[in-house]
């Protein structure tokens, strides 16, 4: 079958890693499913595994991939559930879990085996396109705002760096949920796109706040973390999912006791969240923000794009 891969570890050159052509079908073990991919996304964890953070290289050649929707053997549409993981209940507190493309084959092929479990049935509402955006960057957002942030209708909540996919995803959400949603970045585009979309308050990245917040969505890391500690009122807390500007920042102890403040971190999240994030969009009407779609064998100019971080939204491949 045709399959995107990643064939070594590049850390400099990470799209010099990245092939396209053929590669073995999928053979599922018993409980596993196949199912024939119509549309997945990219994810900054591919260009991860393109340099070689993660995985070993005796995992590679391996096909990437995490978000996908398709259509299963027996004909059902349905959204793959990225996380695979033995525990019951919250898969993603397993000690040995990985995500499609880590340990096992990912989306970006042909075809993608699966646990049957992993399978959430896809509404008619949701194209295959809006449908293979939601497990990672989408999944995550939720699991920030409504499982680890626990945030509530009328509630205020700070985004970090806009236009990225778990930022825009989290814009959305918090709108639709009814959240007052302040959103930052150093690029005025960005800013005026995140106020189209339905942001409340859109504020240079580092800019004090016009109020304080309950809760902040933490993406960016080194370069954001002092302001969003600033930004929170007393006993508000960061949810923490990744830190793409650096790993380190001072963890200024001082504020976070006494203000009373929370830490929380934030993986992925599980099958049943997938699913309410799901039946959240077919009832709100709320879809992910697309910034292009390409098909399987244009990748390398998606990968670049994704590179080069213009971009607002996701970017789907589409079969």
């Amino acid at each position: 079958m045709f399959a995107i891969t990643a064939t070594a570890a590049r850390p400099d050159d990470p799209l010099a890693a990245l092939s396209l052509g053929e590669h073995p079908d999928p053979d599922p073990p018993g409980g596993w499913e196949i199912v024939e991919v119509r549309a997945a996304s990219l994810n900054h964890h591919d260009l991860w595994t393109l340099r070689g953070v993660g995985i070993g290289e005796e995992a590679l050649p391996i096909v990437l991939g995490c978000d996908a929707a398709g259509v299963t053997t027996d004909g059902r549409e349905v959204i793959v559930h990225a996380v695979i993981s033995d525990l019951e209940g919250d898969e993603t507190l397993s000690s040995g879990f990985s995500i499609l493309s880590e340990v096992y084959d990912g989306t970006f092929a042909e075809r993608v085996a699966v646990p049957a479990r992993n399978l959430v049935p896809k509404p008619d509402g949701l194209s295959f396109e809006e449908a293979g955006c939601l497990s990672t960057a989408w999944l995550t957002a939720y699991r920030m705002l409504f499982t680890r942030g626990d945030l509530r209708p009328g509630q205020r909540v700070l985004i970090q760096g806009a236009g990225g996919g778990v930022s825009t995803a989290a814009l959305l959400l918090g709108r639709a949920a009814g959240l007052h949603v302040t959103v930052t970045s150093r690029d005025a585009g960005k800013l005026e796109r995140a106020l189209e979309l339905g942001a409340n308050v859109v504020v240079p990245a580092g800019e004090r706040l016009p109020s304080r917040v309950d809760a902040v969505i933490e993406t960016v890391g080194e370069a954001t973390w002092s302001h969003s500690l600033k930004a929170l009122q007393p006993g508000g807390v960061v949810v923490v999912a990744g830190a793409t500007s650096g790993p380190n920042p001072s963890a200024d102890l001082n504020r976070v006791f006494f203000r009373q403040l929370q830490v929380v971190g934030s993986t992925m999240g599980t099958r049943d969240e997938l699913a309410r994030l799901v039946r959240f969009l077919d009832v709100t009407g709320t879809r992910p923000v697309i910034d292009d779609t390409y098909a399987f064998d244009e990748a390398p100019q998606a990968f670049q794009r994704m590179l080069d971080g213009d971009l607002f939204g996701k970017l789907v491949l589409r079969r």
